[in-house]
C-alpha cells in the first residue's frame, strides 16, 4: 500500500529509554508484589527493554499520513490519515521535565481509545517543529480537496455559460431569419 511521499522522519531522544526504566521502577516499586520484579528489572532486564523499545520507535510523516510503530517484544505500527488528526497536545510530567522530554498526544475524529488519545509520540527531538510540520501538512491536505472542488465547480459554470451563450446565439440566428 501506498503510504505517500514521506515529508519527515522523526528522531528519538536516547533519553527514552531511561524515561521507560524509572516509570516502570517507579510503578514496580509501589507495588507490593512488583518490589521483588524491581530488582530483576534494575539488575538489566529493565536496561534491555528499553534498549529494545528505543530501537523499534519510528514516526514517519508523510504528505497523507502520520505513521507510527513502537514495542520491545510485542511490535504495533499505527497509521492516522492526517485528515483524521483534530488535536495535537503536549504533556509533561515531573519524570519528564527531568529528561527534558515531552509527549506529543494525537487525537483523531472519531477515535475510540478510552482514555481520549489514539498516539502518544514520547522523546521527539525537536518536538514542535514535528508537531508544526504534521498541522502543516495537514491543513495543505484538507485544502486541496477544497481547491480541486473550487477548480470543477468553475468548470461546470463555464459549461453552462457556453450553452447559454450558443443558444443565444442560435435565437439571434433564427430572429434573423423570420421576418416580421
Amino acid at each position: 500500500m501506498n503510504q505517500g511521499q514521506i515529508i519527515k522522519e522523526a528522531e528519538f531522544s536516547v533519553k527514552i529509554k531511561t524515561y521507560i526504566l524509572l516509570t516502570v521502577s517507579f510503578f514496580l516499586f509501589v507495588t507490593i508484589i512488583g518490589i521483588p520484579i524491581l530488582i530483576v528489572w534494575l539488575l538489566g532486564f529493565g536496561q534491555y527493554v528499553s534498549r529494545k523499545f528505543y530501537e523499534n520507535l519510528k514516526c514517519t510523516l508523510t504528505d497523507r499520513h502520520l505513521i507510527f510503530s513502537k514495542g520491545a517484544f510485542f511490535k504495533v505500527e499505527k497509521t492516522i490519515p492526517l485528515e483524521n488528526i483534530q488535536d495535537l497536545t503536549f504533556l509533561q510530567n515531573p519524570i519528564l521535565n527531568l529528561l527534558e522530554l515531552k509527549v506529543l498526544k494525537i487525537e483523531t475524529a472519531g477515535g475510540s481509545n478510552p482514555d481520549g488519545s489514539d498516539m502518544k509520540l514520547i522523546g521527539i527531538v525537536g518536538s514542535e517543529d514535528f508537531k508544526r510540520m504534521v498541522l502543516e501538512e495537514r491543513e495543505s491536505l484538507v485544502r486541496k480537496p477544497k481547491i480541486e472542488e473550487t477548480h470543477d465547480q468553475e468548470m461546470e459554470t463555464l459549461n453552462v455559460l457556453r450553452e447559454i451563450r450558443d443558444l443565444l446565439k442560435e435565437m439571434q440566428e433564427e430572429k434573423k431569419d423570420k421576418p416580421f
